[in-house]
């Protein structure tokens, strides 16, 4: 597993790489695009480089969301971390994201998101706190980009997570 400072928890939000249009085929089967494809390897590459390299991994059932991780993980050298596909993140809202963080063992210290807009800029605003940085809760009020993640920490075991507990650290976007 991940070795955090401190025996900090760390939580990593990531909204998937961009997906095709939609069209004749229904939301949750729509795959990457060819520029989310390579997103999402940059999500990876900069994942491992930010020390940010997960010890599980929880993702939508959607297909872009799969092929997001699966792209990324392609770039995390020999790191292998384990993945959760949940039919429920789909749907899900922050309170039941949240619900989730709480059901897990605190031996997982790095945790990433792979799931869709608005749940994971508006799950990072919930969770964030006064001393988080401001830049970064500006930007996930107003939500935020494909293959962009938000990084938090907090001391507290994931039992304890709850609105303002944790400290919203930055929103990454891999350079384009």
């Amino acid at each position: 597993m991940t070795d955090t400072a401190g025996g900090m928890h760390r939580l990593v939000l990531l909204r998937h790489a961009k997906a095709e249009s939609a069209g004749s085929v229904e939301d949750v089967l729509r795959p990457l695009a060819l520029n989310g494809r390579r997103h999402a390897g940059r999500v990876g590459e900069s994942l491992l480089a930010d020390g940010l390299v997960p010890d599980l991994v929880l993702r939508s059932s959607a297909v872009r969301t799969r092929q997001t991780w699966d792209l990324a993980a392609a770039n995390l050298g020999d790191a292998e971390p384990e993945v959760r596909t949940l039919d429920d993140l789909y749907t899900a809202g922050p309170a039941d994201l949240l619900r989730l963080l709480n059901e897990l063992d605190s031996r997982m210290r790095t945790v990433l998101v792979v799931g869709h807009e608005p749940t994971m800029a508006a799950t990072a605003e919930r969770l964030a706190s006064q001393d988080s940085d401001q830049t970064a809760v500006a930007q996930v009020r107003v939500g935020v980009p494909t293959a962009t993640y938000s990084v938090l920490e907090s001391g507290l075991p994931w039992q304890e997570w709850a609105a303002r507990t944790a400290t919203l650290v930055r929103v990454h976007r891999p350079a384009r």
